[in-house]
């Protein structure tokens, strides 16, 4: 009788471990994309959303003092950080800061980023143009969609050392910038249709670009 008493209590401990380990490994709360959101980050380092942080080739990528920052001095080239997710249809805001460098820039948000070769990019410079660009295999240089194949002049933009306030919508084959509550272009490109978000600084003269971004939000339209 003591031999079948242990054994139940072997099978009930076995139970209960099981039970617990259930618990454990069950689906858990993802910080970053809380309250109905895709994805959010103040980058005040209580969570980990998968930002890349990196220092290589003139540019660095880091979260810092709630922030993140990204600065380059290669004259031509962008520089960009990814939280390595995948999306559809997305509208993302984001405040993106210039602190230091030279106005001849460009800084501002991916979307539908498939690999290194193929994605949307919305942008904007500290002297006050925007343009919507998109990169894509086959192409050696970036394809603008913007009117023109260009940038475009706006005194929306807060130009030099100032805030923006960007929100970029790709929605079906629509992509849309808007600046500061007010909206600047609508293109349509159907080249993409998901991939991940990011966001990417430029300097297009002599100088170190540093841009400071917050308070992204990433939502299904």
């Amino acid at each position: 009788m003591g031999k079948w008493i242990i054994r139940l209590l072997l099978i009930m401990l076995t139970l209960l471990s099981l039970a617990a380990c259930s618990l454990a490994g069950g689906s858990t709360i993802d910080p970053c994309n809380e309250n109905g959101a895709l994805l959010q980050d103040n980058f005040a380092g209580e969570q980990s959303c998968g930002w890349r942080e990196y220092n290589q080739g003139g540019a660095v990528v880091e979260i810092a003092e709630g922030t993140l920052n990204i600065s380059t001095s290669q004259t031509g080239q962008i520089w960009w950080t990814n939280v390595g997710r995948d999306f559809s249809d997305v509208i993302v805001t984001v405040q993106a800061r210039q602190t230091s460098g030279p106005n001849n820039n460009a800084y501002g948000v991916l979307c539908r980023y498939q690999d290194e070769n193929n994605f949307y990019i919305f942008l904007i410079s500290g002297d006050g143009y925007y343009a919507i660009g998109k990169y894509q295999t086959g192409e050696e240089q970036i394809t603008y969609l913007t009117p023109n194949q260009e940038y475009v002049f706006s005194d929306l933009i807060n130009q030099g050392v100032a805030t923006n306030l960007l929100r970029v919508s790709c929605v079906g084959n629509e992509l849309s910038l808007s600046v500061n509550g007010l909206p600047l272009v609508t293109v349509t490109d159907s080249s993409f249709a998901g991939g991940d978000v990011g966001l990417g600084v430029s300097t297009l003269e002599p100088g170190t670009a540093v841009v400071q971004f917050d308070d992204l939000l990433v939502l299904a339209p």
